[in-house]
């Protein structure tokens, strides 16, 4: 559990650590020369009852307010810290109020310096802060008076910090793993090490993670939770990581780590619901530059609601635009500042950290559940799915959360495969199939069916929905697959009276040409213009044969064609082209294409400017081809 320290400036924050832990926080020259704080100070503290509880000391003057705000991140209970002799001072308003933007509900306020004034001016700094937390997010607190110097009330603060804390609920360790870095330095000997809160899950020795930005996967070379070596960093804790693989001056501040087999993605894209302070001296527009801290990180945005300002007093859904990629999660809290001047104006919680177009509009309403936001999300990627293995870092739910709500979706939800998708959207997927399978049987009633893969393009979505969809329908018996074609199930090509004339004719005009196979055109000028369809069934049924591309020939004509070049080629030479004219019987131009089907066919091979023939069978596709044509002949 982490412990942060928020007030104003010299009102002794790191005095107060220190008496609570003896720990001096203060660890630069330059805090000690100046004695206020400038940087992240920690310490672990021990409570009777609870443990050990790290200890964030944050700065308070208000040109440090980012250093604070990069503290208070992961913080779990909050030490508000007021001077009994000046009071509530700006910078404790504004701590409060990051405090409450951030989420955190548990605390103690120790009025400091209780000392150093009469009675009377403690009381009055005592209704000071009371009047302060009326409706804050420490609201309720106890508030405890003490002394850095004398020990006044550390041992009062000290149970009432265990009160507090045994209330705050524990987080969550087998959740995936993430960490916010708010420290990095090299340790001779052992390298890169980066510190922070971690926020969930855990962390051991060799174990792979991933830093943002960039993505670089690094490895664990040891874990330290208070100084000490440990077997593992747990969420909750103050954990520092030795990393082999990380570059320095590529890992500071505002990088996050998280586990490498997790689905952690980063985006310039969020959505989330937003609301400022009624104090707030501003009205954000899509064109508002703002400053957007999230755990370490702090980065420039744009608040983009739905065709309307984002005033103060209400929460309003909206989508962030960042100047740089985020690692966030649902559920995330932020805080924003005003760019100018640099003052804290609202803050809000991450509802979707990675929607999946640029443009993405917020979601309809704030303060959506997880299930109202999940089923957005489907509905939204009905084309591809939703993605099961980003529900946890989406919806903000730990890995078993996340499948009870997935369990709770009615029949209206189907799971294909690793996605979620509506019922509905698949329905009328596997609908449309059919009736384009219906409308190519109505245009081409004499195909046996349609190609497969322009219907698949079609249906406008992912590979594996349309693999369903077309599972479904043959499962249901609305289609069948065969050899790349698609048709209705127990689809039979169709004949007219009309089409059986136009046969005979093909059949006439085949029989008359013999081995001088005509073009489809040339059928066409007797059979009529279904001709084209005509053959096409023809062909499958055995009735003529294709040599080419355009040119057709009977059966018999075929065979005959065969016979007479198996006759005429018997010498294991290499035949000239011209030699076909006369083995054929025919000119060049009807010889040409016969020949060159039976290269496609393997009967020869070219040899030179010849062929050579293949009629000891020695390829067995060749062996069929002539057992199924020329029989024992």
């Amino acid at each position: 559990m982490i412990l942060g320290t928020a007030g104003h400036i010299d009102h002794g924050k790191t005095a107060l650590v220190r008496a609570l832990t003896g720990v001096d926080t203060d660890r630069l020259p330059e805090e000690k020369r100046r004695g206020i704080t400038i940087e992240l100070g920690f310490a672990p503290l021990e409570l009777d009852g609870i443990g050990t509880l790290g200890v964030v000391d944050v700065p308070g003057h208000e040109a440090f307010v980012r250093t604070m705000l990069a503290g208070a991140a992961g913080v779990d209970l909050a030490l508000l810290v007021v001077a009994a002799d000046e009071g509530v001072m700006p910078q404790t308003r504004e701590h409060l109020a990051i405090l409450g933007a951030l989420g955190i509900r548990g605390g103690v306020v120790a009025l400091t310096k209780s000392d150093s004034v009469d009675d009377e001016m403690r009381a009055l700094a005592a209704d000071d802060v009371a009047l302060l937390l009326e409706g804050s997010a420490l609201a309720g607190a106890p508030v405890i008076a003490v002394s850095a110097r004398t020990g006044e009330g550390i041992g009062q603060l000290r149970a009432a910090l265990a009160t507090a804390a045994a209330a705050v609920p524990a987080r969550d360790v087998r959740d995936a793993f993430r960490m916010p870095v708010d420290r990095v330095f090299t340790v001779k000997g052992t390298g890169t090490v980066a510190t922070g809160t971690v926020w969930s899950g855990s962390v051991r020795r060799d174990d792979a993670l991933r830093a943002f930005p960039g993505g670089a996967t690094l490895r664990v070379r040891g874990v330290e939770t208070h100084g000490h070596a440990a077997e593992s960093g747990l969420a909750g804790q103050r954990v520092a990581v030795a990393l082999a693989g990380a570059d320095r001056d590529a890992l500071e501040r505002g990088a996050v780590l998280v586990g490498a087999a997790d689905a952690w993605v980063a985006r310039d894209r969020m959505r989330a619901d937003v609301a400022l302070f009624d104090d707030a001296a501003v009205v954000l527009t899509a064109r508002t530059r703002v400053r957007l801290h999230l755990g370490t990180a702090d980065v420039g945005a744009r608040v983009v609601a739905r065709g309307a300002p984002v005033l103060p007093g209400a929460v309003v859904p909206v989508r962030l635009v960042l100047d740089q990629p985020l690692v966030a999660r649902g559920g995330d809290r932020f805080v924003l500042r005003a760019a100018t001047p640099p003052t804290t104006i609202g803050g809000g919680i991450i509802t979707d950290p990675a929607p999946p177009f640029r443009r993405t509009p917020p979601f309809a309403s704030a303060g959506a559940t997880a299930d109202q936001r999940l089923r957005w999300m489907i509905e939204e990627e009905a084309g591809r799915g939703f993605a099961v293995a980003a529900a946890p870092m989406r919806l903000g739910l730990a890995p078993e959360a996340c499948a009870a709500v997935i369990g709770q979706l009615s029949a209206d939800v189907v799971r294909v495969g690793a996605c979620l998708v509506e019922r509905q959207r698949l329905d009328a997927a596997e609908e449309a199939l059919v009736q384009s399978v219906d409308a190519a049987h109505a245009a081409r009633p004499l195909d046996r069916g349609t190609p497969l893969q322009p219907l698949r393009s079609r249906l406008g979505l992912g590979s594996a929905l349309t693999d369903w969809v077309f599972a479904t329908a043959v499962e249901r018996g609305r289609i069948a697959i065969s050899d790349g074609l698609v048709s209705r199930a127990g689809w039979q090509p169709k004949l007219s009276s009309d089409d059986r004339v136009d046969i005979q004719t093909i059949e006439r005009v085949l029989a008359a040409a013999g081995r001088e196979a005509p073009t489809a055109a040339e059928i066409a000028a007797e059979a009529g213009p279904r001709t084209p369809a005509l053959l096409r069934l023809l062909e499958r049924e055995g009735r003529v044969v294709a040599i080419a591309e355009e040119r057709f020939l009977s059966p018999g004509a075929w065979r005959d064609a065969l016979l007479a070049l198996r006759a005429g080629t018997q010498d294991p030479r290499s035949y000239a082209a011209g030699e076909f004219r006369e083995i054929f019987g025919i000119s060049r131009k009807y010889a040409i294409p016969l020949i060159e089907a039976c290269d496609r066919l393997g009967l020869c091979t070219r040899a030179g400017e010849g062929r050579k023939f293949h009629w000891d069978r020695p390829n067995p596709a060749v062996a069929a081809l002539l057992d199924s044509t020329l029989g024992d002949l």
